[in-house]
């Protein structure tokens, strides 16, 4: 009888489309491994919509809230969707953190994309992205889907796939050790 050791990842967040993420990274990352996945509420800890560096801040705050709940994992990921202001531009963007028992970090964003005049207006009135697109876009929960991006490609690329692929860059120093 072949004992399979399974590590356990715990992801800052009840959002499906990071949940599922999540899953899929480490998963391809690491075919060789069985790994449980915890998925725990958290707080982000900075403004409903971050800005600029309050993006990342927000992503590394859910991680160590919910190492804190889930103190015996393997591993904790948190994910953070925000904006980055260019002059009167405004992009979307997200990040993720891993962090390792052993202490290590890695993060990593991606998906960086213009965001449309009339989405761009109400983020500036005060709405979140999530809630500017379902108002533009007549949608209900986006950002609980295919997120901004998405909408804009026409399904080509989805928040899942994006958020997929700041995780997975954010899990290439464990992948490699030895480089890093």
């Amino acid at each position: 009888m072949v004992l399979v050791s399974m590590e356990t990842v715990v992801i800052a967040s009840k959002n499906p489309v990071k949940i599922k993420a999540t899953e899929e990274a480490f998963k391809k990352m690491f075919p060789g491994k069985t790994f449980k996945f915890v998925s725990v509420a958290s707080n982000s800890g900075v403004s409903h919509q971050p800005i600029g560096e309050e993006t990342l801040t927000g992503a590394i705050n859910r991680v160590r809230q919910v190492k804190q709940v889930e103190p015996h994992a393997d591993y904790w990921v948190g994910s953070e969707g925000g904006i980055v202001r260019d002059g009167h531009n405004l992009y979307s963007c997200g990040w993720s953190v891993v962090m390792s028992k052993d202490g290590r970090i890695g993060k990593s964003t991606a998906g960086y994309h213009l965001l449309p005049k009339k989405v761009s207006e109400l983020i500036n009135k005060g709405l979140e992205l999530g809630e500017a697109n379902d108002k533009v876009y007549k949608m209900t929960s986006s950002k609980r889907k295919q997120g901004s991006v998405g909408i804009l490609t026409g399904g080509v690329i989805d928040r899942k796939e994006m958020t997929f692929s700041s995780i997975v860059l954010a899990l290439v120093q464990f992948k490699n050790p030895d480089l890093y």
